[in-house]
């Protein structure tokens, strides 16, 4: 069994595969870093200077005294509908899909070039033939 696991993880296809999920952990990061440090402060702007990741509704009182950002309500014991974090999630999303398929439209684009790349042309049926009355020509 210990050979069979050995022979499966040292598999391309696996070593691949890892390669790829601790890439695409990281390209996450940095999409979510360019939506919620670039993006979203844009249109927060734009829109007035709204702070999406603190727009949220509390489904209980909010205690007295208890500050009305998201962390402060969620430390608090406050359970809350966070739409305005949904809402960055949902973008962030979009943007990760939107970058893969790009990713994916090109890939498929290199493999339908390779494809299509014309496959050598043989020798001119002249040359055929006189290799073929040449071949026929020497002693046996």
């Amino acid at each position: 069994m210990l050979k069979e696991f050995k022979e499966f993880a040292i598999k391309g296809n696996v070593i691949d595969l890892a390669v790829a999920v601790i890439i695409g952990a990281a390209f996450g990061k940095i999409v979510d870093s360019v939506v919620n440090d670039l993006i979203m402060p844009v249109v927060g702007r734009v829109l007035g200077g709204l702070d999406f990741s603190n727009y949220f509704v509390a489904l209980k009182d909010i205690p007295p005294g208890t500050s009305t950002t998201l962390d402060a309500v969620k430390k608090a014991g406050v359970p809350v509908f966070a739409y305005g974090n949904f809402l960055t999630i949902s973008i962030n999303f979009v943007i990760l899909a939107f970058i893969i398929f790009l990713l994916v439209r090109w890939i498929n684009k290199l493999k339908r070039a390779d494809a299509a790349a014309p496959a050598p042309a043989g020798p001119p049926e002249e040359v055929v033939l006189l290799r073929e009355i040449r071949d026929s020509l020497k002693p046996r």
